[in-house]
C-alpha cells in the first residue's frame, strides 16, 4: 500500500512516500511565508497515482485539498519516531517555533505530552538568530563549536538573548564559545521541559537540530538518558503521517 505523509512546519515542509514499511522517497522544502504553495509543490513532487491515502500534519495540515486525513503533529511525531527507533520511551522535538516532549508506551503510542508554543526561546528561530549575529552557518554548527569553552547565556528570551550575545562579542568573547553556550542553554531548557513527563529508557531527538551532534550530546547530558537520532529525524512527523495512512482508509476526519 502506497501512502504519502506531509508535515508542514513553520520552517520546513517535509514529505515521505511510503510503501508498506519501505520509504520510497523523501522531500523537504522551506515553508517560508507560503505554506499552502509549499504543500502543493511537495505533494506534486511525491504523489503517485497508486497512492491510496495522503495524510497531512503540522501547522499547515489543513492547507492541502487533496489530503484524505489531517492528524495532529503529536501523534505523527510519536508514530514516526517509534518507527525510526523502536523501543524508545520519549520523543523530544525542537521545531522552528515550538518544542515538544512526547511520552510513549511500549507500543509506541502517546501516553502524555508537553508543548512550548508560546515563546520562541529554545526553538529553531532562536538558533537562526544566534547564527545571524555570530555570522556562522547553521549547517556548520558542529564544527563551529568543536573544542570550544561555552560562555554561559543567562537569558532564554530571544530578544534579551540577542542583546546578551552582542554584549559578549563586545567584551571580546570568541564566537564559537558563545555559540556553544547558546547550544547548551537550549538543550538545558529543553531537558528540563522534557523531564516534566518523567521519561525513562531511551529518548529520540527529532526535528532539524537533531542533525547536529552538538545538540544531541548536550541534550543527552542534561536529560540524563541515552538520546538517539536518525538521518531521517527531520522526517519523523511526515513518516508518522504516512504510517497512519497505512492503517486507515481515506477519511475526511481529523485525528
Amino acid at each position: 500500500m502506497l501512502t504519502l505523509g506531509i508535515d508542514c512546519g513553520s520552517t520546513t515542509t517535509k514529505g515521505v512516500l511510503l510503501d508498506g514499511d519501505s520509504i520510497v522517497e523523501t522531500a523537504i522544502l522551506p515553508t517560508s511565508a507560503r505554506p499552502r504553495e509549499r504543500m502543493a509543490e511537495l505533494y506534486g513532487r511525491l504523489y503517485r497515482p497508486e497512492v491510496e491515502c495522503t495524510v497531512t500534519t503540522g501547522y499547515g495540515r489543513a492547507l492541502l485539498p487533496q489530503a484524505d486525513r489531517q492528524v495532529t503533529e503529536i501523534t505523527c511525531h510519536a508514530r514516526g519516531a517509534a518507527a525510526l527507533s523502536p523501543g524508545i520511551g520519549c520523543v523530544v522535538d525542537i521545531g522552528g517555533q515550538d518544542c515538544k516532549a512526547i511520552l510513549l508506551d511500549r507500543g509506541g503510542f502517546v501516553v502524555d505530552f508537553a508543548m512550548n508554543d508560546k515563546c520562541a526561546a529554545g526553538t529553531g528561530r532562536f538558533i537562526e538568530m544566534m547564527c545571524r549575529i555570530l555570522d556562522c552557518s547553521l549547517d556548520e554548527v558542529d564544527e563551529f563549536v568543536r573544542d570550544r569553552r561555552p560562555v554561559e547565556i543567562t537569558s532564554m528570551c530571544t530578544v534579551f538573548a540577542e542583546s546578551e550575545i552582542i554584549s559578549l562579542l563586545a567584551e571580546g568573547h570568541e564566537r564559537g564559545d558563545i555559540a556553544l553556550g547558546v547550544v547548551r542553554s537550549i538543550c538545558r531548557r529543553t531537558a528540563y521541559f522534557a523531564q516534566r513527563l518523567s521519561p525513562a529508557g531511551e529518548v529520540f531527538f527529532s526535528g532539524g537540530l537533531a542533525r547536529f551532534e552538538a545538540f544531541r550530546s548536550a541534550l543527552e547530558e542534561f536529560i540524563g538518558l541515552p538520546v538517539r537520532t536518525s538521518e531521517l529525524s527531520q522526517f519523523a512527523g511526515a513518516l508518522g503521517a504516512a504510517r497512519i495512512g497505512q492503517k486507515k482508509r481515506p477519511a475526511a476526519s481529523a485525528g
